[in-house]
């Protein structure tokens, strides 16, 4: 709940979560999926607040609800409501989620999907050697990546640099590798120059 501009003031509302909270109580019978994209970029306790014990799996429904600020009924997260938050652990400019709330959720890892079979269908659709030589090249990078352990496999490359309606040809692949893919590796070996350098003449060759 919180106070938006409405007219000449400001007026309680209900906010994202409470009215899904509201509309997943009243459809028992159904899983409701609640999911928050980069959740460790805000001030979780501050955001949160009592929900950092209504959200625990043995303290939903009913019994746990409790009177939040502005709302007029008592408040509980339903059991049927799970709450998915996603984070780049990569992003070091930015705190990992504090251990209030870290306790609260199960982690799951989300791997590069080269090796998926979506994006190797991907791949022959794209129909380009070049593609599929560069590719090869980045998993072994990735390998390399992993096994620093200044990084870890929290710093592989994704395949989303290489998601494109657009065909590709050896302009396109040449940019990521540069503009992309460089400047990451500049950020991850900033006292390793030849490192850097060596990987990405690596790259270069294979076009």
């Amino acid at each position: 709940m919180g106070y938006r501009p409405y007219e000449v003031g400001f007026r309680i509302e209900e906010g994202a979560f409470y009215s899904f909270c509201m509309k997943a109580a009243a459809d028992p019978d159904n899983d409701w999926f609640f999911i928050i994209d980069e959740i460790n970029r805000g001030n979780i306790s501050k955001i949160f607040g009592e929900l950092l014990m209504l959200i625990e799996a043995d303290k939903r429904g009913k019994d746990y609800a409790v009177h939040i600020q502005g709302a007029d009924n008592l408040f509980y997260v339903p059991e049927n409501v799970h709450i998915i938050g996603m984070m780049n652990t990569a992003d070091r400019s930015i705190a990992l989620i504090d251990y209030a709330l870290r306790r609260r959720f199960a982690f799951f890892m989300l791997d590069p999907a080269f090796e998926n079979e979506t994006f190797i269908d991907y791949m022959e659709s794209k129909n380009n050697a070049k593609f599929n030589a560069v590719i090869e090249l980045i998993l072994k990078l990735n390998d390399e990546i992993t096994s620093d352990p200044l990084l870890g496999a929290g710093y592989r490359i994704g395949h989303s640099y290489f998601c494109t309606e657009d065909p590709v040809d050896e302009k396109l692949l040449r940019d990521i590798i540069l503009y992309e893919i460089n400047p990451l590796l500049s950020e991850y070996w900033v006292d390793d120059v030849e490192k850097v350098q060596g990987w990405t003449v690596k790259l270069l060759e294979v076009l």
